[in-house]
Order: C-alpha cells, then structure tokens, then sequence
C-alpha cells in the first residue's frame, strides 16, 4: 500500500482588527447577561487581605484560599503582623496553597515593604504594586480593579489566557503579551469586567479539557466552539 497523504488544513481567513472589536464588543455583552454581578471569588475585607489573598491563589484554586485566609487574618490583621512572623510558622499555615515557602517569602517581603515605603497602606498605582516582593502585573491588576475600581490592565491568569486563544483574541504565548492584545482589543473602561467574566466562565464552561460547547453562550461568536472532541 503507498503511503498515506498528510492532509493540511486550511488557516482560517484572518479577521480584520474592526470585525474583531465588534466581536468582542458581543463577547463581552453576553458574559455580562451571564454574570450580572462579576467580581473576584477571593474573599477579602480590605486591599491588604486582596493583596495577600492574591498572592496566595497562585496556582490554587480561590475556593482553598478562602478556606485559608480568615484564619490567616484573624491572627495577622495587619502588615506588621505578617512583617515580624517567622516564616517557618507563616509556611505552616498557608501550607495547602502550595508553593508555600515561595508565598510566606512573598508575603513577609511585601508587608515590610508595604510598611517601609508606603506606611503599612497599600498603594493604588501599577508603578508602586509591581515593586512590593511577590506582586507581578497579574496580582496587580486585580487589587486595582476589585479593591481600587482602577482599570490600569487586564488580568490574565490561566482561564483568560486559555479563553483568549480560543476566542482568537491573541496568539501570543506570554501573559504580558496577551494582556497587551486584550487591552488593544477592548475599551480601557471595560479592562476591569474582561479579565473577571472570562475567568467566570472559563471556571463554569470553557475549562481546559473539555469546554461544555453545547451549552455555552459564545458558541455562536467562538471561532473554537465544537472544536473539542
């Protein structure tokens, strides 16, 4: 028998930059319907426990880190509290966030520098947040949008990275970069409710492995829908 042929699929026609702004525009009307009160899942009182709570849902579900936290800040209210911890006792207690050792450095660094540079008040500027130890444009991000009502980017975590390629909203494979094509795409003022309904729905409907396609409300605007097998 000869060999079988390879068959090369066709890329799909490249859409123009407005075609994509209307979609969008659709996109994010629908999550909206579908998510009328939008907001983070983490629970959290005031920027400081945001802040803390954010760095502690790196690579951990929001539900385990709100099992974690009103322990954590019954006993350390304050950035002076979680400054002058030992960290082997903060380890222990965040222990099943994972990444424990990395997040009690993370934490403890913050909050000093919180209280050496910013009088144990937690600013409201990207410039100033992305300097604390352990805050990266992510983490960012959402204390300035949930916290502060300052849309100064879009977060990106791995639902709205994963949610972005399939919507054809980026192609690029870092989250700064997926951030910028998001940001491009979307009004400033929209920046806030982008990053938290695509989170929303990546978590009840366009998951990882096997996206519920048939029951989801972008499957007529989705260059992906019923792509997964």
């Amino acid at each position: 028998m000869g060999k079988k042929k390879s068959v090369r699929l066709k890329s799909p026609k490249r859409e123009s930059p407005d075609s994509q702004k209307r979609r969008a525009t659709t996109i994010l009307a629908k999550l909206r319907k579908e998510f009328p009160s939008a907001h983070t899942a983490l629970h959290h009182q005031s920027p400081f426990q945001l802040l803390i709570a954010t760095i502690l849902s790196a690579q951990c579900t929001d539900e385990r880190v709100n099992m974690v936290t009103p322990g954590l800040f019954q006993k350390y209210p304050t950035p002076a509290h979680f400054a002058n911890v030992i960290q082997e006792e903060l380890e222990a207690e965040i222990r099943s966030t994972g990444f424990f050792r990395m997040k009690s450095k993370s934490i403890i660094g913050c909050s000093r520098a919180l209280i050496e540079h910013h009088g144990g008040v937690v600013p409201s500027t990207m410039d100033e947040l992305v300097r604390l130890p352990g805050v990266g444009r992510k983490t960012a991000n959402v204390v300035l949008g949930q916290a502060f009502g300052i849309s100064a980017g879009v977060v990106v975590d791995t639902h709205v990275y994963r949610l972005s390629q399939r919507l054809g909203f980026s192609e690029e494979k870092t989250a700064e970069k997926v951030e910028e094509d998001l940001m491009s795409i979307f009004g400033k003022k929209d920046w806030i409710d982008v990053g938290t309904v695509l989170i929303l729905h990546g978590r009840k409907t366009c998951n990882a492995r096997k996206p519920l396609c048939n029951d989801c409300v972008l499957a007529d605007v989705c260059p992906s829908a019923h792509r997964f097998g």
